[in-house]
């Protein structure tokens, strides 16, 4: 147990508390309730505070730091608007499950509950977006309970913990005395899975005739991509991945079948449709993934689910073999009993399902007409592959563009894909590649973004000015809400109503204002050249904001309409 013999105010206490858990960036905005926190801040050099413009981008950036490291993202905001300001990015992190410990500030105690100026009750208004949320009374409680907070956010199923700390706390005296372990009795997240379960289920997936592996960000979250490799190789089965999962397995391998869901591959559609034995390793059945829930059951075929977290078992879809545990000692246990073991598989039937596998991916689902006139939106992401070699972080806000990253940059490492998935929160994609850029320094980061998008948390230009952050903003301008222009195209009739943006900025000059380099292109042939010149040793060290004015009219297939199933897809060869 790490101790002071002498006293310190509340405000240390915390900070030799982020020590202790070898923080290294938190990422806030001060205001009058954490004023005592900022001065200890101030008095210290064992982390670095990274000031953004806003406190929605505070949480993203501390969010998206976490979702590339895979360490617990900290991030600090005032009380009331501060605090408000980042339920946005707190419910992104919670329905992505990344581990985040917000820390905000609070009225005094005596002044709780009184109106105050810059109050809210944040522990109430956080409450349904936090994996468990703390109001810290009294300055003995600080160190005991921000190492709950870490504790409970980076383990079973991962999530944001808020600590609220009134600001007379901060300002008490008291001694540090910060505990080497925790425990709590009322909660205990089960790691290790069911030996049993875990054989019936290799049994199931090595005797099946048409068998399918479905990952999710579970496998990401759980650096458990090494293991599923290895268990995708030994046995040769298929696999798709969520959109959250991308990157888990490696993209350009032939056994993988591309993205599912909504804007998936028609062939990981069509192989999780007709399969016959399912393995889900940490991923949920959402409603984006599987589309009618109805239409996925109507075709029988025995389910295995692995996942951290058992609430999130027989949620959507009764699982036949469940398996609760941390998805990377469950695939560890499968590897060595296939090594052990080595179970027959049904080879012959493995061999016609991959035929019929190659049947559907011939539909060649991903096709699109290129164009001299107009520049492809799908055309920039390729174009962006090729330049970067596919070893690139990329973020990405919400839409169109986000579905096109998804599909056209394959993926081949984990912790490369950064995105919103859950909660889909347009604003995210340029407060990510901040958080990112910090983590990884030396890395290529590339924020792939709409006009739209881009606009909602656009101060961020600022922030990334003040800290030398070298991102290359990938901007594809249609001048519409992307995919809201797409329903209405498809399901409202053609009726664009609010989705075109009007009146929008020059972004090369808004770039070039925040001090940044801003780059036009237009015409598709020199879509290539001007990735080539961002990502340019001229301009490592720069920002580059490029503005891709791209095709109004492209929409993102395939596409799954609301309330139908896998197999049920619109492709562009439909139209």
């Amino acid at each position: 147990m790490e101790q002071s013999s002498k006293q310190l105010t509340g405000a240390e206490i915390l900070i030799r508390c982020l020590h202790e858990e070898k923080v290294k960036f938190v990422f806030g905005y001060p205001g009058g309730a954490v004023l005592n926190i900022y001065d200890a801040i101030f008095q210290q050099n064992k982390f670095k505070h990274v000031l953004v413009r806003h406190e929605q981008a505070a949480i993203h950036a501390a969010d998206a730091y976490s979702r590339s490291t895979g360490e617990v993202g900290v991030a600090l905001v005032t009380s009331g608007p501060g605090a408000t300001n980042a339920v946005t990015g707190i419910a992104t992190a919670y329905m992505d499950s990344v581990p985040l410990v917000i820390i905000s500030g609070q009225v005094p105690t005596y002044a709780i509950g009184e109106d105050a100026f810059q109050e809210c009750d944040t522990v109430g208004i956080t409450r349904p977006c936090v994996k468990h949320n703390f109001l810290v009374k009294d300055v003995k409680d600080i160190a005991a309970t921000m190492k709950k907070a870490f504790y409970v956010a980076a383990s079973g199923r991962p999530g944001p913990v808020l600590v609220d700390i009134p600001k007379d706390v901060t300002a008490h005296l008291g001694l540090f005395e910060y505990p080497n372990t925790v425990q709590l009795r009322s909660y205990n997240p089960v790691t290790k899975g069911h030996l049993g379960q875990i054989k019936k289920a290799l049994k199931l997936l090595t005797e099946a005739k048409r068998p399918m592996v479905y990952s999710g960000g579970g496998v990401v979250l759980g650096d458990a991509s090494a293991h599923l490799i290895k268990l995708i190789q030994s046995l040769g089965l298929p696999i798709t991945s969520t959109l959250m999962g991308l990157g888990g397995y490696p993209s350009t391998d032939k056994q993988f079948l591309g993205m599912l869901g909504m804007h998936g591959t028609y062939e990981a559609n069509m192989a999780m449709q007709e399969c016959d034995v399912l393995l889900a390793v940490g991923a949920r059945f959402d409603d984006r993934v599987i589309g009618n829930t109805e239409h996925f059951l109507s075709r029988p075929r025995t389910i295995i689910h692995i996942d951290i977290d058992p609430s999130s078992i027989s949620k959507r879809v009764k699982i036949d073999v469940p398996i609760v545990g941390d998805v990377k000692s469950v695939l560890s246990d499968m590897n060595e009993i296939i090594a052990t073991e080595k179970p027959a598989q049904n080879t012959a039937a493995l061999k016609d399902w991959f035929q019929q596998i190659e049947q559907w991916r011939s539909k060649n689902c991903l096709s699109y007409a290129q164009s001299t006139e107009f520049i492809k939106p799908q055309y920039v992401i390729q174009k962006l592959y090729e330049v970067t070699k596919g070893d690139a972080y990329i973020t990405s806000d919400v839409g169109q563009h986000q579905m096109w990253a998804a599909q056209y940059y394959p993926f081949d490492k984990p912790r490369r894909w950064i995105n919103s998935g859950g909660l889909g929160t347009m604003g995210v994609g340029l407060p990510y590649a901040m958080g990112v850029q910090l983590a990884h320094p030396e890395a290529q980061v590339a924020c792939i973004t709409g006009e739209a998008s881009i606009q909602m948390c656009i101060q961020e230009l600022s922030t990334c000015k003040q800290f030398h952050l070298p991102i290359k903003v990938i901007t594809l301008n249609n001048r519409y809400m992307g995919m809201v222009r797409q329903w209405q195209e498809f399901f409202y009739g053609n009726r664009y109503s609010e989705s075109y943006m009007e009146a929008l900025p020059d972004f090369v000059k808004l770039a070039e204002a925040y001090g940044h380099v801003g780059i036009r292109v237009e015409n598709p042939a020199d879509v290539e050249d001007a990735l080539k010149e961002a990502f340019s040793p001229k301009l490592k060290e720069r920002l580059v904001f490029m503005d891709f004015m791209t095709d109004q009219k492209e929409n993102v297939f395939p596409m799954i309409p609301n309330g139908k199933g896998l197999s049920e897809m619109i492709l562009a060869e439909d139209l």
